[in-house]
């Protein structure tokens, strides 16, 4: 009876440490971020959460919901935090650039470090006024749409 009781302990404590080694691989690899803003919509809307998965952009694929810092001319600095842009990747690294972004860059294929990103409204500010978005300054990929938080009564 000692031993069973031994191994449901020892089995107890794998449990707790194999649930607090999956929250701190969570807590280093996904973030949560609230939508502000139109430039998403009908896909996403201001109040609408979504979990983000840090990744670099060799994991990034077309159509993929994307979140970056904004272009460093539209930072600003007295903000405590980053306002981070959510948008669509249109073309990747060594595609054909798209002709809405084409008369902004001067090149006809995207370069190694930079993304084509859209967003789903058509009055989003993305590349096709900003130009091509940085890969360094990539966060990672939306990888679900959560529940927006309601507001308490």
């Amino acid at each position: 009876m000692r031993i069973r009781g031994h191994r449901v302990l020892v089995a107890g404590a794998l449990a707790a440490a194999g649930l607090a080694a999956g929250i701190v691989w969570a807590r280093r690899t996904l973030v949560l971020a609230t939508v502000e803003g139109s430039s998403m919509e009908p896909t996403l809307r201001a109040g609408d959460r979504v979990l983000v998965r840090k990744r670099g952009l060799a994991d990034v694929r077309h159509g993929d919901l994307v979140v970056l810092m904004p272009p460093p001319e539209q930072v600003i600095r007295r903000r405590p935090a980053p306002r981070w842009n959510i948008k669509r990747v249109v073309a990747l690294p060594g595609d054909p650039v798209p002709a809405a972004v084409a008369h902004i860059e001067g090149v006809s294929r995207v370069p190694h470090d930079a993304l084509v990103v859209y967003g789903d409204s058509p009055a989003s500010a993305d590349s096709r006024q900003r130009g091509f978005f940085a890969s360094d300054r990539l966060l990672g990929v939306v990888v679900r749409q959560l529940p927006a938080r309601t507001p308490p009564a």
